[in-house]
């Protein structure tokens, strides 16, 4: 009997009742719908560090962008490559060669893995380079060939000696080249990788040995405070 006499007055609103009814229900319902897109938005936007906390995830911001000379390399697409062409777009850095055994490979396949944690939105502007200290023996095909081993993304660049010397000179890279015993050489160098903002400056760089979560979390946090 009760139910029956629920049903009734329900069945006697008025339609200004009833409509009045819909709007609060869809209010309602806009209202956690936009609460719910809030939340969801927060969680995709990139967390701030402070520097010290880059710093104990491997990355370390110089506290001015330096300005580059201007370098003419050359391309893995056999073109010349000038460094201005690292403006617009953040680009990492990482100088090696193809006959490396083990530290260029392996940093390569974490760049890789880094990179394809990155949403879609920032891979579009995140280039990957790999600047070879072989110039000799790295020419532009086999860099090519070697790089997009890796990744189909990724790019290569060489040149003459002393153009690379001074180019690393301004990211603090060191390299040298040293003779073996069977009459080859290989070349030492440096590991970290270095960060271009998208004005082409030396912004900061990534110590070895690389985490690809660790550099998702500051690489995101330093665009994010960036203010070109």
């Amino acid at each position: 009997m009760a139910e029956e006499r629920t049903h009734k007055q329900n069945s006697q609103k008025s339609p200004e009742q009833q409509r009045g009814i819909l709007i609060t229900v869809a209010v309602l319902v806009f209202f956690m719908i936009a609460v719910l897109a809030g939340f969801l938005h927060k969680l995709g936007q990139p967390r701030v560090i402070t520097e010290s906390e880059l710093r104990l995830n491997g990355a370390v911001k110089l506290e001015r962008p330096r300005i580059l000379d201007d370098f003419e390399l050359l391309a893995d697409s056999g073109k010349p490559f000038h460094t201005r062409q690292l403006e617009g777009n953040w680009t990492l850095v990482f100088f090696g060669f193809t006959h490396c055994p083990d530290i260029c490979p392996t940093t390569l396949a974490t760049l890789d893995r880094f990179y394809q944690t990155l949403d879609e939105g920032t891979r579009a502007d995140t280039d990957i380079l790999l600047v070879s200290v072989d110039p000799k023996r790295d020419r532009p095909e086999l860099l090519r060939d070697y790089v997009r081993y890796f990744n189909p993304e990724f790019h290569g660049v060489t040149g003459e000696f002393l153009d690379l010397k001074r180019f690393a000179n301004q990211l603090n890279v060191p390299f040298n080249k040293v003779p073996l015993e069977n009459g080859e050489y290989t070349v030492d160098h440096g590991s970290q990788v270095v960060l271009i903002n998208p004005r082409g400056h030396y912004h900061a760089f990534f110590k070895a040995p690389l985490d690809p979560a660790k550099m998702k979390l500051t690489y995101r946090s330093m665009r994010a405070t960036y203010n070109g």
